[in-house]
């Protein structure tokens, strides 16, 4: 058994489409209607078959309310892997991504928060 799909709530669909794609440069696999939205996943550039993530709509309440809580918690909603967290820090500020925590050790870890403007707080990590 392996992931083939994990999901992200957004409030909008094409402004996540742009900032994942346009901003960290994920690709975008599929983009399917489905009903008033969308299918739309993207995959890792370095992995065009690896896990896709699901650009999830937050229509149902539960949704919103769970994004909106974890948001106003300081709560990452999911957590990407980086090899070099400076490099990828500063070529993602230069595109004018917004951080709320600058790239910290914690212990065998470094970690950055930033804000992905579709209601999520996103981790990045370097192992």
């Amino acid at each position: 058994m392996k992931i083939v799909v994990t999901s992200i709530f957004v409030q909008d669909q094409d402004k996540a489409l742009d900032f994942y794609s346009g901003k960290l440069g994920f690709v975008k696999k599929e983009d399917v209607p489905v009903g008033e939205f969308r299918w739309i996943t993207l995959v890792s550039p370095d992995e065009l078959d690896g896990t896709e993530l699901l650009l999830e709509p937050n229509e149902h309440p539960a949704a919103k309310e769970y994004q909106k809580k974890i948001f106003a918690d300081g709560i990452p909603a999911t957590m990407f892997g980086v090899a070099d967290i400076q490099r990828e820090y500063k070529r993602l500020k230069e595109k004018g991504v917004e951080f709320s925590m600058e790239p910290t050790a914690m212990g065998e870890v470094t970690i950055a928060i930033f804000n992905d403007t579709c209601g999520n707080l996103i981790q990045l990590v370097q192992k």
